[in-house]
């Protein structure tokens, strides 16, 4: 199915901003009592994680604790520019001061109390320190060597409670914030495919950052992270090696990774994530595009424009595609199909189908910003507030952060043409494309990776595509949720019927 492609753009639905001025008073508490306020700090203070990409509040806030004691340094320049940038511009200013203070206020109802970073002076200052460093792999104390966490996400492990106010919405919801945080993060990632950068990989200073770490590439380390390759399966991971499982090099010091991000983006070697003879052989098998968990149930008849960023967070496929109605037209009704990625897994993605590359291209969007009815402003039923933020809001990210879209035009004419987005959270908002328009892919082949930590992705049918989802509990032992564990690359998703 070809596809017309159009100059002009469809009008967009856009979160609603608050347009009046913030005053110097007290954060916002929306007519609640301190009793109400109390229970939903105390809910986002208890509630799950997803993917363990930041862990329990407590951690963050010993890792928040260590972090503060470590000497100031010289901020670098795209800091300093963020610095004056708020400080220059008397509405933004209040609104990030107000931020910081109404975390704080939401905080003080919990056993956590104070916050170690009180205020943007605080976030700045450590902020600057996360730049000098790579991702370690932090543990959940000084004598337990469990993945705590914190692995892909310092700086949002900052703005965890921050980016939850009514106030943080306003502050990320930024057109002028999101650039410059852009900016931020490209300066650390040319730290980070560096060769400096993979000391990570092999140091044994239980004290980065302050907090307790263990190398990557330590048994401990290794052994977690091979436990996460063999979720879905019955194998006990406990006879499989690192080496076993991924491309590298055992003899080098750094098992042949150049920098952490190398290390990041490894490769699993061909013979445990492959296309089987028989889903390769079958045009209607749909394959999955990442090692990633099932974030929710396919969701079908997804309008072609909706107001994503309310509760229910429902698809909008303009939104999320940014592209004319010539295109996104065609997946009016459609399906879409999400899962995320966590800590400890394989980055790359790969064709869910046979067929050619109609066109592909990067939408820059914004960072920190999460679902406000998933933040302390809105929730009212008993409904906690994410305390992984964003990690609940993904659906509504699907048309909000940075994106890498890929039509993909199947062989098999009962697919026809289909859409693949990777979304990057946090930190991580970079998504490399590795195919160009007009090449041919095989199902299972290579498409782009995520870079520098946790990500999301989705997978878009058009309307008509009748699909029969695996049955993920009985096939890979796990249930669609935040909660759900990870079905490998490659392996059977669906079938058209």
């Amino acid at each position: 199915m070809g596809c017309a492609q159009s100059n002009e753009k469809p009008k967009r639905k856009t979160p609603p901003e608050n347009t009046s001025k913030p005053s110097l008073n007290e954060a916002k508490d929306d007519g609640r009592s301190k009793k109400e306020l109390k229970k939903l700090a105390t809910l986002r203070h208890e509630r799950t994680r997803v993917g363990c990409w930041l862990p329990h509040a407590k951690k963050i806030d010993e890792f928040l604790k260590r972090l503060a004691k470590l000497p100031k340094l010289p901020l670098i320049e795209p800091i300093a520019e963020l610095k004056n940038m708020v400080n220059d511009d008397l509405v933004l200013k209040t609104s990030v001061d107000l931020m910081f203070k109404e975390a704080n206020r939401h905080r003080a109802l919990t056993p956590l109390g104070t916050a170690p970073v009180e205020n943007f002076e605080d976030f700045l200052q450590d902020l600057n320190k996360i730049m000098h460093t790579a991702p370690a792999f932090y543990t959940a104390g000084k004598n337990d060597d469990t993945a705590a966490g914190l692995i892909g996400f310092p700086v949002n492990a900052l703005l965890d409670w921050p980016m939850a106010t009514s106030h943080g919405h306003e502050v990320f919801n930024n057109v002028t914030i999101n650039k410059q945080f852009k900016k931020i993060l490209n300066h650390w990632s040319k730290f980070l495919v560096k060769k400096e950068s993979r000391y990570v990989l092999t140091t044994t200073n239980r004290d980065v950052l302050g907090a307790y770490v263990i190398p990557w590439l330590s048994d401990d380390a290794k052994k977690q992270v091979v436990a996460v390759a063999y979720q879905a399966t019955d194998i006990d991971p406990s006879t499989k090696s690192f080496e076993d499982v991924f491309q590298c090099d055992p003899t080098d010091e750094h098992y042949g990774f150049e920098s952490w991000d190398n290390f990041f983006v490894r490769k699993f070697r061909d013979d445990i994530r492959f296309v089987t003879p028989e889903d390769d052989a079958n045009d209607d098998v749909i394959v999955n595009a990442c090692e990633s968990a099932p974030f929710r149930k396919p969701a079908t008849k997804v309008k072609l424009s909706d107001t994503y960023w309310l509760k229910q967070q429902p698809y909008s496929i303009q939104d999320m595609m940014d592209e004319p109605d010539s295109i996104t037209s065609q997946f009016a009704g459609g399906t879409v199909y999400q899962a995320f990625l966590s800590a400890l897994s394989y980055h790359r993605w790969n064709s869910p189908v046979t067929g050619t590359v109609v066109k592909q291209y990067v939408i820059s969007g914004s960072y920190y910003l999460e679902n406000a009815y998933e933040g302390f402003t809105h929730p009212r039923d008993g409904d906690s507030p994410d305390p992984s933020a964003p990690n609940s809001s993904q659906p509504f990210l699907s048309a909000v952060a940075t994106r890498g879209i890929i039509f993909l035009e199947s062989d098999n004419p009962k697919i026809g043409l289909m859409c693949f987005i990777a979304i990057g959270m946090g930190e991580v908002s970079s998504c490399e494309i590795t195919v160009q328009a007009g090449q041919k892919v095989r199902k299972g082949e290579e498409l782009g990776m995520f870079h520098f930590g946790g990500s999301t992705h989705c997978l878009l049918f058009r309307d008509g595509v009748d699909l029969e989802f695996v049955d993920f509990e009985s096939t890979y032992k796990t249930t669609p949720g935040p909660d759900a564990t990870n079905v490998p690359v490659k392996a059977k998703l669906a079938t058209v019927k």
